[in-house]
This record gives structure tokens, C-alpha cells and sequence, in this order.
């Protein structure tokens, strides 16, 4: 199955530490093969299964772990 790579704008990351709790919560989603984040960049990248897991799901996944991804 194709894998798809979405990079959502996250804002409210800190530190290495919020980038931690994101990818956490991320990487638990059905169809999720890994996520990485920068609080630099206030970046998440997420390559998931697009049939699985959409970008609304991810958005919200992120905005219950306490910060705010870019509408």
C-alpha cells in the first residue's frame, strides 16, 4: 500500500520534548508508519496510509495532545 507524506504547520512546540508528546500521539494512529517534528520550523511530517489516516484526523490527533495545527 502507498504511503503518503503529509507535512502539517503545528504551532504551540516548544521544545524537544513537545516534539516528543506530537509524534507519541501521532505515531499511535492506525496507519501510521512514522512522524517526526520541529519546533524550530513548527513542522510535523507524517508518512501514513492515505485511505487510513487522513489529514483531518491527524490535525485533530495533534490539537488533543495540547497544541494547534494550521487550518
Amino acid at each position: 500500500m502507498a504511503q503518503t507524506q503529509t507535512t502539517l504547520e503545528v504551532t504551540g512546540m516548544s521544545c524537544n520534548g513537545c516534539e516528543a508528546t506530537v509524534i507519541e500521539a501521532v505515531e499511535a494512529l492506525d496507519g501510521v508508519a512514522s512522524a517526526t517534528a520541529n519546533h524550530e520550523a513548527d513542522e510535523v511530517r507524517v508518512e501514513h496510509d492515505g485511505a487510513t489516516v487522513g489529514e483531518a484526523t491527524l490535525a485533530e490527533t495533534i490539537e488533543n495532545a495540547g497544541y494547534e495545527p494550521a487550518a
